[in-house]
């Protein structure tokens, strides 16, 4: 138990700090916060017409056929996630990002122990594999919908995994 717990902890640490380098220093996901000139504009209208909530534009009004989107088709289209207050409070942020992190590589950690005596390639490429699988269940199948950019995400699933799994691999084997 104390195995996992360390692998856990330090696991959690490594995908924290690769998150916090590729969302600032790295800037990897800088397209995902493009800056807008116009944005007081844009939020002010949407406050005054849009309740907080996720907005997929156009979408048919409740009640109407679904072939009513064929009129959409060619024009722009949107998604909207409105939040009334901005309350960024990253204490709260990092710490929960951080549970979450434990608790994922925890998991992995777990399933890697019960390989048996596995080697550091197979940890490695396990641990791999597990940020692969997460990326493509989550935001590479949401891009095929919603016709977003992933590549930033790929690279986050491939680069922590991977030094996770290099740290699995040192550290299970112990």
């Amino acid at each position: 138990m104390k195995k996992i717990l360390i692998a856990a902890a330090v696991g959690g640490l490594i995908l924290l700090i690769w998150q916090t380098l590729s969302w600032t220093v790295l800037n990897i996901h800088g397209d995902m916060q493009t800056y807008s000139p116009n944005q007081d504009t844009i939020l002010e209208f949407l406050g005054e017409n849009l309740e907080e909530g996720f907005y997929y534009l156009p979408t048919v009004a409740p009640g109407e056929s679904v072939g009513s989107m064929e009129d959409y088709m060619g024009k722009p289209w949107a998604q909207v996630f409105y939040h009334e207050a901005y309350d960024a409070n990253m204490g709260a942020n990092m710490f929960r990002g951080f549970i979450v992190n434990i608790l994922a590589a925890a998991l992995l950690a777990w399933m890697l122990l019960k390989m048996g005596n596995a080697s550091f390639q197979t940890i490695l490429f396990s641990s791999i594999a597990v940020g692969i699988i997460g990326y493509l269940t989550t935001n590479y199948a949401t891009a095929i919908w919603f016709q977003t950019h992933t590549i930033p995400d790929l690279i986050d699933a491939v680069v922590s995994w991977t030094l996770v799994g290099l740290w699995f691999g040192w550290w299970l084997r112990k």
